[in-house]
């Protein structure tokens, strides 16, 4: 059983832009490479550039992506108002956000 998630950045307007992560999205895998290896803005960027993914690692050459990898049909990030509406409607176990702040937030869905 697949353990999905959303990840996503701040942007400097305040929107939010997502991408969904099939696998392992539980904090002790996808929150722990995402803070380690995805702290950075541009890295973070080019990630959510390949659109949704079937599973994160710490190397984007490594993450398989549905569209690049799989070919499957190219789904670009979701975009969100503000970090408060992805909180609230985020529809997978875990969401996690890289504020503007350069702070990871983690949200989890009681499903």
């Amino acid at each position: 059983m697949s353990t999905r998630s959303q990840i996503a950045i701040e942007n400097e307007n305040g929107t939010v832009s997502a991408i969904y992560c099939h696998w392992d999205g539980y904090p002790e895998y996808n929150g722990k490479i995402l803070k380690e290896c995805y702290s950075d803005k541009d890295k973070l960027q080019q990630l959510l550039e390949l659109g949704d993914i079937s599973a994160l690692k710490e190397d984007l050459g490594k993450t398989e992506a549905y569209h690049r990898d799989l070919c499957k049909t190219y789904y670009p990030p979701t975009e969100f108002r503000n970090i408060d509406s992805f909180g609230k409607q985020f529809s997978y176990e875990y969401g996690y956000v890289l504020s503007k702040e350069g702070e990871w937030l983690t949200f989890e869905n009681k499903l």
